[in-house]
């Protein structure tokens, strides 16, 4: 039985492209990104796909590309105005990723997409698989392709037993991604076909191995390893935190907001100000912590209330209980406003249309549909 990439002969090759064009006529989705040769249209749809399901992220690419019909449109748009657009599609550093790419393009490829490898690598938030896919779909170059469909696929198809995310199974995965690729034209079709067999046949759990067109060239399939190819990864591990957020009224009932800062969670987006309070051990004590940090960071005292709501959300590694507080300005203490601290004081409808953090905007969703129990 073949077990590496080695095992895999010009003719099984041959056979696989032959299997999963066919396939891939008669079966892949009419996906709007797929009807077009648009480099800049396809990195967008690549980079609002990356841990976005395809249903979430149709409507939003027909949005982004009204908004934004072009690179030169992306790249002179307000940062604010891409959050808006992203809002909902999480993982803000892509929109903002994206917004940086586009001035690259205009001031250095005179806002003509790139199309070579190296270029198009270069620019920020564009890994070793996503320029090979924009240049694979949009001008048919041969670039291997590896990403999540493609590596279980490829995996099973190697019987790879290495852990998929090893400095070796990457190797073979990426290896085996380009022998797959014709010498010729056609690239882009067998690399849109095997992800879409990927995705739609060689499912996580239960793949659906009795339909897939390549169950005939998988060593896994025949030694019935679908449950255990690929390597299950390692458990991830969290680390737990309590944040809280302070929900600060004015007299003319606005909101206090703060913009993100570059090195922090969401950087560009708004948020209520938030504070670490992991350390502390009593809601006294993580009261009292909050608005220490708030003056040190805003140069205001505050009086802060009672807790009107909690939340629990996920970060990279981390899993956070955010508390929500009521807080007012201390109007007794004369201060400052730290003028390095982007703040802005806003209305419902202002802040209903802010970019915020996504947990920022759960807390918000909460607050506005119980104000007149709480702030």
């Amino acid at each position: 039985m073949r077990d590496e990439i080695e095992f895999w002969s010009t003719g099984d090759l041959t056979r696989l492209r032959k299997l999963a064009t066919k396939w891939f006529s008669e079966n892949g989705r009419n996906l709007p990104w797929r009807l077009t040769s648009d480099p800049y249209a396809i990195w967008v749809s690549e980079i609002m796909l990356q841990q976005t399901q395809v249903a979430t992220v149709i409507p939003y690419f027909h949005r982004f590309l009204e908004s934004f019909p072009n690179v030169v449109t992306l790249a002179t748009a307000a940062l604010d105005d891409v959050y808006r657009l992203w809002a909902g599609l999480g993982y803000y550093r892509r929109a903002r990723q994206m917004h940086e790419a586009a001035k690259v393009v205009k001031e250095e490829h005179a806002g003509v997409f790139p199309t070579d490898f190296q270029n198009v690598h270069g620019l920020p938030g564009i890994g070793r698989y996503t320029a090979g896919a924009i240049l694979s779909f949009s001008v048919d170059q041969r670039q291997p392709i590896v990403e999540a469909n493609t590596q279980r696929l490829y995996a099973r198809l190697l019987h790879l037993k290495q852990e998929t995310s090893s400095k070796a199974g990457q190797a073979h995965l990426w290896s085996f991604a380009e022998q797959v690729l014709p010498k010729r034209k056609g690239s882009g079709s067998i690399n849109q076909a095997l992800m879409e067999i990927g995705s739609q046949v060689c499912l996580p759990k239960n793949p659906l191995c009795l339909i897939c067109p390549l169950s005939d060239l998988c060593p896994t399939f025949k030694s019935g390893s679908q449950a255990t190819i690929p390597v299950p990864k390692r458990p991830k591990e969290f680390t737990d935190l309590r944040e809280v957020a302070l929900v600060i009224q004015d007299k003319k009932g606005r909101i206090l907001m703060r913009r993100c800062a570059a090195e922090e969670r969401w950087a560009g987006l708004w948020d209520f100000p938030r504070f670490d309070v992991t350390p502390c051990r009593t809601a006294a004590s993580e009261a009292a912590h909050a608005a220490t940090q708030f003056r040190a960071r805003f140069g205001q005292s505050i009086l802060i209330g009672r807790k009107i709501h909690e939340l629990k959300h996920s970060v990279t590694r981390y899993r956070i209980l955010l508390q929500g507080y009521e807080a007012e300005i201390d109007s007794s203490a004369r201060a400052r406003w730290n003028v390095d601290v982007e703040t802005v004081w806003s209305d419902a409808e202002e802040l209903s249309s802010l970019a915020l953090s996504s947990s920022g905007k759960r807390l918000w969703n909460w607050v506005s549909r119980n104000r007149g129990d709480s702030v």
